[in-house]
């Protein structure tokens, strides 16, 4: 099934779609299930399922299709690395062959669509739609949910100011200065992508990443002294700090569940072997995107920890938003709009990016059930009113409609 031609078509491209687990792969599948419901004839091209690596068994097939709750998705074949951290010859492989995989179906396919939605990162997802933007035969959205390059660069994997961050940033410029419009997750990255490539503001959108408050909601049953991280287990996040503060309770019969996998999925299990907490820290590795809210609703506290680094400061979780949704204190670490977040929802405590002061405010709040009650009820309230996937959905359905008229 293809877009229907009758009402107004769009075109989302994403790395991650579900089965890929990954907050942006929900994201996406919620989004263009709610555009359908604003009355969008919604495809989705994404690559076959590969994130986290390792965890999928690889395809050959060119093009895989179906139609899932209104929405088209098709499955066009790219690289897909095997390793759990693979090396950086098949990471750009997965990364480049999908985009330019992309933008031969839609030169193809370019009079089934109205709008193109290119979601980042990656950043090479652009290349799908610079052939649009340049021409102007075709709405282009560039969806930017992470400071890819800046992060990149920030942990150590391009070199700073080296040939690699050089090129990106001017591939990058010309993809943002070529789109119709620039959907941004949060505030700081908006203000940040206008320093940096001398953007018009009024270009940028913020458009948060949002919660299906329906899904991600309590329910009346006692939680278990659970302290619950779930989503990627990454270099960005500070897990390490918070493997290390389990050592540091003074209570034994509380469990750090960490339910995902990721690069340092490992060095985490490794750590928890050598500081003999096998036993306080459960590594459960990738579980169906549908028992994430049960799981949650069966812990205590949210775990939310970002590095404290410059490059991380725009970045607010996904998994907070779920966490607040199901009334889930939310600990959190590091700078920016992470605090922000926690502040104005009052949902949560920001701690220090160190193991001693996490592990006092895993105290604390273990102690204190009416603290716990009183963060909850502020979190799902905010979450509600202000980042409920629908509502969010409806805003954007806005703009692509004035993208679209322009």
């Amino acid at each position: 099934m293809e877009a229907d031609q009758d009402s107004n078509s769009v075109v989302i491209v994403s790395q991650h779609f579900p089965p890929d687990k990954s907050g942006n792969a929900s994201r996406v599948h919620d989004t263009a299930r709610h555009l359908v419901d604003e009355g969008w004839a919604v495809t989705v091209l994404a690559p076959p399922p590969a994130f986290p690596h390792g965890q999928f068994d690889p395809t050959w097939k060119r093009k895989q299709s179906q139609v899932k709750d209104g929405v088209t998705v098709h499955r066009l074949w790219a690289w897909q690395p095997l390793g759990e951290d693979p090396h950086f010859l098949s990471r750009m492989a997965y990364y480049v062959l999908f985009p330019l995989h992309v933008m031969l179906w839609t030169l193809f396919h370019y009079r089934e669509f109205d709008v193109i939605i290119t979601s980042s990162p990656p950043i090479f997802t652009g290349f799908a739609g610079l052939p649009f933007g340049l021409s102007g035969q075709k709405a282009w959205l560039v969806d930017v949910r992470d400071l890819w390059i800046d992060a990149s660069v920030g942990l150590g994997f391009i070199e700073d100011n080296g040939v690699g961050e050089r090129l990106a940033r001017r591939y990058e410029r010309v993809v943002l200065q070529q789109a119709d419009q620039v959907t941004v997750t949060t505030t700081v990255l908006g203000e940040r992508l206008v320093d940096l490539y001398d953007l018009d503001s009024e270009k940028i959108v913020h458009l948060p990443n949002g919660v299906d408050t329906d899904r991600f909601e309590p329910s009346a049953s006692e939680p278990d002294p659970v302290i619950i991280y779930t989503g990627n287990v990454g270099h960005a996040q500070d897990l390490e700090s918070c493997v290390r503060a389990m050592a540091e309770l003074e209570r034994d019969d509380v469990t750090l569940k960490i339910v995902g996998d990721g690069d340092i999925k490992s060095d985490l299990e490794r750590l928890a072997r050598e500081t003999n907490l096998n036993g306080q820290v459960e590594f459960t590795g990738l579980v169906p995107r549908d028992e994430i809210p049960e799981i949650l609703d069966n812990a205590m506290i949210g775990l939310a920890p970002l590095k404290s680094t410059d490059t991380l400061e725009y970045a607010v979780p996904t998994k907070a938003y779920e966490y607040m949704a199901c009334e889930l204190p939310v600990v959190a670490t590091g700078i920016g709009e992470i605090n922000s977040l926690i502040e104005d929802s009052g949902g949560g405590l920001l701690v220090a990016n160190d193991p001693e002061a996490i592990a006092d405010v895993f105290e604390q709040l273990l102690e204190e059930e009416s603290t716990r009650s009183d963060l909850g009820s502020s979190g799902r309230e905010h979450m509600i009113e202000n980042y409920d996937r629908g509502v969010v959905a409806e805003r954007l359905s806005g703009v692509l409609e004035e993208v679209h008229a322009a």
